[in-house]
């Protein structure tokens, strides 16, 4: 007689139809992986098939090739952690809240410089590599823009849009994935 097995309860129960969306799901991920840059690809440390397999899709252009190519990699996908792949994609498509804050800084730095005369000196301090002649000549050339705006002229933001490039130029952006070491952000 035989006792029974307790160890039944901890097993999960998946459907067929549900395997099957999450292998969609992996080979759609693994799809989004295809356009990348591989410099950008390295950086998520795959494995060496999976990143070939994703460097080789690049290359082919036959229909039937593409898709069998679009399976294999999905079928690779399958032994991959999604998460940091997940991570990547949502920012560099800007979702990441860390890339928004990053923005919004851009933003109100912009906006400080163009109506506070002391915060250029404050990010040169900062950032002392920045191109101080640059820098002040768009600083002008944004409050002249604005200036124009309101007095009622249709002038595009030229210096207002080159001052936020420098800005990205200065400030850099926070790392793309979070620290997965000890870090309770």
């Amino acid at each position: 007689m035989s006792q029974p097995d307790h160890d039944d309860d901890d097993i999960e129960i998946v459907s067929k139809s549900q395997m099957k969306r999450e292998m969609s799901a992996l080979q759609d991920l693994g799809e989004a992986l295809i356009p990348l840059d591989a410099k950008v690809l390295q950086t998520l440390n795959l494995p060496e098939r999976l990143y070939n397999a994703i460097i080789e899709a690049k290359r082919i252009k036959a229909n039937g090739a593409i898709a069998r190519q679009r399976q294999f990699i999905g079928k690779l996908m399958r032994n991959v952690d999604p998460a940091p792949i997940h991570a990547l994609l949502d920012a560099r498509a800007g979702v990441s809240d860390r890339h928004n804050a990053w923005l919004h800084q851009l933003e109100r730095t912009r906006e400080k410089l163009i109506t506070d005369a002391k915060a250029a000196e404050s990010l040169i301090a900062e950032h002392p590599g920045v191109d101080i002649q640059r820098l002040r000549q768009l600083i002008r050339a944004a409050q002249k823009e604005r200036a124009d705006l309101e007095a009622g002229k249709q002038i595009p933001p030229k210096a207002f849009r080159e001052l936020f490039q420098l800005l990205k130029d200065i400030i850099p952006e926070p790392p793309l994935l979070p620290d997965t070491e000890g870090s309770d952000d």
